[in-house]
């Protein structure tokens, strides 16, 4: 407030000063003071332009001063000597963060800053929102008010969020939808229909319809939506609840409960489902999931940065894992490796785990389609490759009795030193750029896929492991196996040890308010995201 005070010519307002002598006091004093002190700041810059463009008795001008006043005394000596219309112009340009300490100024700022216009162009460019302002002046409530008390406080909670629902996890993307705020669950297509689009269940809402404060409506259950909170527990992370959680509630009891939401869920009924061991998972989801009631903490999470060399664009993709039917991942791009970590999991391998981790640096070129189709020959290749990568994990001092053996240097093939990282990133390049443009591709012989039609052709393989578990995520081991990516929207992954093939789509949705302010930033969530559900 005290650099909008010198920009008026006044320098610190006296109201500032009186603040730091008398401490909290004076920040609860009357209406008729705080007119007092911005009238006596109105009057004090009157009496330092003085007539004329004159100069306060107190100092006389110095030699530019007086030069300035002699060629234009009529030119503008602060902010409040411009006219109405272009502060308005002004203010409309500043963060609606910065408007209210500018409100606090002086009365004529305070007057400014009640124009519509200003608060206009703040919702449109803050939030999106345009056509709907006309709408939300219809029912009487004005863009400052929408501003002011529904999108500036719960500006906080946009963008894309980690339920913590213990080893399923799950997607909230919170977005200004329309007059309201919508947390919407993002939940993967049917299993096996890995390509068709996101589906989305509303969790809550927060609009100001029915007074001239925000709402929060919780929208879980199928009775509409009824009264629910948020508080912000801490930065990056927020909590619901649910104050009428017999909105959830259904006339048939747990039954019809569990029926429903098996549709929702499946799109089948339980009876439709043959393998017993997963009626059983099925089963245990519903159950551990429906004891939260919407009552839930939501975790920060963010897209991954896209830098020009990554393989392909990262982002969030759906894919098949088995009996747990559709997972989300998300694919980043970390030099000479990429990363898989689910958003979405299961009691095996839980929400928030490395699922996939593909070292760019070790291409696998695969054979002719008739030896393809043997997992013996696959199995051949992709166990070569394993075994030079731990080789080089062992150590310099490995590597180098290796590589002697072969007469090369004993530094090659070591990932221990920066020098192999930067060795290991060329060589990723190198191999993407003589890799063919596309190349016949088939599952081997015995290798089971959700997805029967899967792409028939590839731009490259690498070398990468898996992670997978016993239940309750006991015995976590990370087994070899081959990345395949078919084209910018789509790859897949062979588990060797499994016998099995995931295929990932990406998922195209626009999501805002979810840009990773830097890789480090980035990689911090990733980090903390293991960390919520090892």
């Amino acid at each position: 407030m005290a650099v909008c005070a010198r920009l008026c010519g006044v320098g610190q307002s006296r109201r500032c000063r009186r603040r730091q002598r008398h401490g909290q006091h004076d920040q609860h004093g009357s209406d008729s003071e705080m007119d007092m002190d911005e009238e006596e700041g109105e009057k004090i810059v009157g009496e330092t332009r003085g007539s004329g463009g004159g100069w306060p008795q107190s100092r006389a001008p110095g030699p530019s001063e007086a030069a300035a006043v002699s060629a234009g005394a009529q030119s503008p000596q602060s902010l409040l000597d411009l006219p109405p219309e272009l502060l308005v112009e002004i203010f409309s340009t500043l963060p609606g963060t910065a408007l209210p300490n500018l409100a606090l100024v002086c009365k004529k700022f305070r007057q400014i800053l009640s124009t519509e216009t200003i608060w206009r162009r703040r919702c449109i460019e803050e939030f999106g929102m345009k056509d709907d302002l006309r709408k939300m002046e219809v029912v009487g409530v004005s863009s400052r008010e929408l501003y002011v008390k529904l999108l500036h406080p719960y500006r906080h909670i946009l963008g894309l969020w980690q339920p913590d629902i213990g080893p399923y996890g799950g997607l909230l993307n919170v977005v200004v939808d329309g007059l309201f705020i919508i947390g919407w669950m993002y939940l993967p297509p049917h299993d096996p229909r890995v390509e068709d689009p996101m589906r989305r269940r509303p969790l809550f809402r927060i609009h100001m319809w029915e007074s001239n404060k925000a709402t929060v409506e919780c929208m879980y259950g199928h009775k509409g939506p009824h009264k629910g909170d948020i508080q912000t527990v801490k930065k990056d992370e927020f909590s619901t609840k649910c104050n009428q959680t017999d909105h959830h509630r259904m006339p048939g009891g747990r039954q019809e409960e569990f029926r429903t939401w098996l549709e929702e869920e499946w799109g089948r009924t339980l009876e439709d489902i043959f393998h017993e061991h997963m009626q059983e998972l099925i089963l245990m989801k519903f159950i551990y999931t429906s004891q939260y009631d919407n009552c839930l903490t939501y975790r920060r999470i963010y897209l991954p940065p896209c830098l020009p060399s990554d393989l392909l664009q990262p982002g969030l993709f759906k894919g098949t894992y088995g009996s747990h039917g559709l997972e989300i991942i998300m694919l980043s791009f970390h030099g000479s490796r990429a990363k898989a970590t689910k958003l979405t999991g299961d009691p095996n391998v839980p929400a928030g785990q490395l699922t996939l981790d593909i070292d760019l640096s070790q291409p696998v070129q695969l054979p002719d389609l008739e030896h393809q189709r043997s997992i013996e020959e696959l199995s051949r290749l992709v166990m070569g490759v394993h075994e030079e990568v731990q080789r080089g994990s062992q150590g310099p001092a490995a590597a180098a009795s290796a590589n002697a053996e072969e007469g090369s240097s004993g530094a090659e093939g070591s990932d221990a030193t920066p020098a192999s990282g930067a060795e290991a990133e060329e060589a990723g390049a190198r191999a993407a750029s003589s890799s063919p443009e596309s190349q016949p591709f088939v599952l081997p012989l015995g290798v089971m896929a959700r997805n029967e039609v899967y792409p028939r052709t590839c731009k490259m393989c690498f070398y990468g492991t898996g992670l997978i578990a016993g239940h309750g995520f006991t015995s976590p081991e990370r087994t070899p196996g081959l990345f395949v990516l078919f084209d910018d929207d789509r790859f897949g992954f062979i588990w060797l040890e499994l016998k099995s093939f995931s295929l990932y789509s990406r998922l195209t949705d626009q999501l805002e308010h979810a840009q990773a302010p830097s890789m480090e930033r980035f990689e911090a969530m990733l980090r903390n995201m293991q960390s919520w559900t090892s």
